[in-house]
């Protein structure tokens, strides 16, 4: 029995440091960012809780000083520093000062996460998918039919894909309509929407916003970027009526669909009017693309084009302070077919967690609904300020350490963290 009890001890105390840490920095010391957020998932899938030092050194990360994970930060290039257990409760302590703009928050179980995204799209369509796979994050591709038939209960996270609620084939029509993957979208589009029992592809996605609306209000988290953010609010509001003209559903729009809307249905929009013409690339007036001045070169553009995070108050306002986590205030902005929100659709109960001063613009936006959450984030690539169709693949490689792309990372991050009451 003695001899049994010495091999146990042996082999635990090969797995863990006695009396130790590990610390993973944040801020500008970081070697990789956006594969930091990855081991904190190979953490909580190893069912092994980790502390988010919010405010701290840039939101670090502390673990248990296992052996295991050590391996790991080595294996992905994450910088992190071994600190003794007096150490860190010297750094908790620090937090807890509450003249300090810092909290700890646990992060106890990984969350489930799926995309809502067409069969047949690469990672590198899409921003969040690409830094998923960079960071070697776990997730699920799922479409119409699984949202229709009730598959988002399995759930805990969505991000919605640079998609087109409004049922316009993402207002591509007039510049694409002769090439062979726009004729190929509307097609398996139509086709899914019959088999689904829909008479019209609007149709389908109403129901299929509908759904995601119904997962926040039951506890769901979601996330979306560029067209999936202002189309959706779109298409909810529109639920009453047809804003579709003929080459997208067979018949015309409604001549009143624009008195038609209704904003008491949307998340983060209202207020605002569509831009009606069927060859124009634009949903609404809700994008702010159009402020960004015509003609300058990509390269000076993207120098001036900037966004600031908001500072919140770590103690009492923990959500948007881990939406915000970053190792800068100051974030290069990109464009999308949406590439931020004028502030005069915005609902006065959204919470603005980045914007353009400059343009009288939100970049970053967050809000509740019901017992869920919701965010929203303009443009499409943070590190390909001007994407166009065609464009090749993003490289992570070249940016470990975009800010753009942490912002991605907090929110997929987000629901892993133990739930704390708002203090009153």
């Amino acid at each position: 029995m003695k001899k049994y009890l010495i091999i146990l001890l042996l082999s635990f105390s090969s797995q863990v440091s006695w009396s130790s840490q590990i610390l993973i920095p944040l801020d500008e010391t970081q070697t990789d960012h956006l594969k930091a957020y990855g081991l904190a998932f190979y953490v909580l899938e190893n069912e092994i809780i980790i502390e988010w030092l919010l405010n701290y050194r840039g939101g670090s990360f502390m673990t248990p000083h296992l052996t295991t994970i050590e391996e790991e930060l080595v294996i992905r290039g994450i910088s992190y520093e071994i600190i003794a257990d007096g150490q860190a409760a010297a750094i908790r302590e620090q937090i807890s000062n509450p003249e300090a703009n810092m909290e700890v928050v646990q992060l106890e179980k990984v969350p489930k996460i799926a995309v809502y995204t067409p069969g047949g799209k690469q990672p590198w369509d899409d921003a969040v998918t690409l830094v998923m796979e960079y960071a070697d994050i776990p997730y699920e591709k799922i479409y119409d039919s699984a949202i229709v038939m009730g598959r988002l209960s399995e759930f805990d996270w969505v991000h919605l894909h640079h998609e087109d609620f409004t049922g316009q084939y993402g207002k591509f029509y007039a510049n694409f309509r002769s090439y062979s993957w726009y004729k190929q979208q509307v097609s398996d589009l139509e086709v899914s929407a019959a088999s689904l029992g829909f008479t019209k592809v609007s149709e389908m996605k109403l129901a299929v916003a509908t759904n995601i609306k119904n997962f926040v209000v039951g506890g769901g988290f979601l996330f979306t970027m560029c067209s999936g953010t202002d189309s959706f609010d779109i298409g909810l509001a529109a639920h009453k009526t047809d804003i579709c003209e003929v080459m997208f559903d067979g018949d015309p729009a409604s001549h009143n669909c624009q008195e038609e809307l209704d904003f008491n249905n949307t998340f983060a929009f209202e207020n605002f009017e569509l831009v009606k013409d069927p060859l124009t690339y634009e949903y609404s007036n809700i994008d702010g693309t159009d402020l960004r001045k015509r003609g300058v070169p990509e390269a000076q553009a993207s120098k001036i084009d900037k966004f600031t995070l908001f500072d919140f108050s770590a103690k009492w306002d923990v959500v948007p302070t881990m939406l915000c986590q970053n190792h800068t205030n100051v974030v290069n902005g990109f464009m999308g077919q949406t590439t931020d929100f004028k502030k005069d659709f915005i609902k006065s109960n959204v919470l603005i967690m980045g914007e353009s001063e400059s343009l009288n613009t939100a970049r970053y936006i967050h809000g509740e609904y019901g017992q869920g959450t919701w965010t929203y984030y303009g443009g499409h690539d943070p590190e390909d300020y001007q994407h166009r169709v065609g464009d090749p693949a993003t490289d992570l490689n070249l940016h470990p350490n975009s800010p753009g792309y942490r912002l991605i990372l907090n929110n997929i991050l987000f629901p892993a963290a133990k739930k704390k009451k708002r203090k009153t």
